[in-house]
């Protein structure tokens, strides 16, 4: 039997160690693939298929057979009952869903679960538009490892775009630096350089400002690339370490 598995809620956390009073060190979105290392009642240990992420989950709404059609493009598609009630679900961006009836305006992906065909694109879709997907999370609270509407952190951020674009990015600002081979010397920034800190990271729109979830202000937000890096100096004393661009 293939060790495959697809997760099949909204989003659950991913925990360092079997426990929810364990440090949130990610999170999983409904349609993501992995591996379970082990498991028991309560909790399995997994490997995400994508970035090889490691850590544990709940033991529960998961399946073995997935074959997505469709993505969620939209920051979070709303989950409709019976094609006509609202539910207090949300599905997140970039979740990856099967279709299996569709109305005018809607489309099933589980009995009775029903999304906007607004908020899909097909599943091979690829946005080579970076700042279109920075900028839908834009006012999403800063959650440390949150990759969702929930909450989201400065490096879920960036590899949410190649996620949704099914190109292999690393989950953690220290391992997306090292992936990150290029260096470049800037004394003028352009859009689609990637600037690096010890422990963050923000992604520039144009040649004056950059995106990022940003702790000190609790929230996704533009900002002026030369006052961010001197602010990050002043209050943190952090120096760049490293300036790369987004391959698209």
């Amino acid at each position: 039997m293939k060790n495959n598995f697809y997760y099949k809620n909204q989003f659950s956390n991913i925990y360092k160690k079997a426990s929810k009073n364990s440090e949130v060190t990610s999170q999983i979105i409904f349609g993501e693939k992995f591996k379970i290392l082990s498991k028991n009642k309560d909790w399995i240990k997994i490997k995400s298929s994508f970035d090889n992420y490691i850590g544990y989950i709940k033991n529960e709404k998961y399946v073995q057979n997935h074959k997505p059609s469709h993505k969620v493009y939209s920051l979070k598609a709303k989950v409709w009952s019976k094609q006509k009630i609202i539910t207090n679900k949300f599905l997140p961006f970039g979740s990856k869903i099967s279709i299996i009836k569709e109305s005018k305006n809607l489309a099933e992906f589980e009995k009775n679960k029903w999304v906007k065909k607004n908020d899909l694109k097909k599943i091979d879709h690829k946005e080579k538009n970076f700042t279109k997907i920075f900028k839908l999370f834009l006012k999403t609270k800063y959650v440390w490892g949150g990759k969702t509407f929930n909450g989201i952190d400065c490096s879920a951020l960036l590899q949410l775009f190649y996620y949704y674009n099914n190109s292999f990015y690393p989950r953690d600002t220290k391992d997306q630096i090292k992936y990150s081979r290029k260096q470049l010397k800037r004394k003028v920034f352009k859009k689609g350089d990637v600037i690096f800190w010890k422990g963050h990271v923000a992604m520039c729109i144009d040649s004056k400002q950059l995106i990022h979830a940003y702790g000190p202000e609790k929230k996704v937000l533009i900002m002026p690339i030369i006052k961010t890096i001197e602010r990050i100096k002043r209050t943190a004393s952090l120096s760049i370490k490293k300036i790369s661009s987004i391959k698209y």
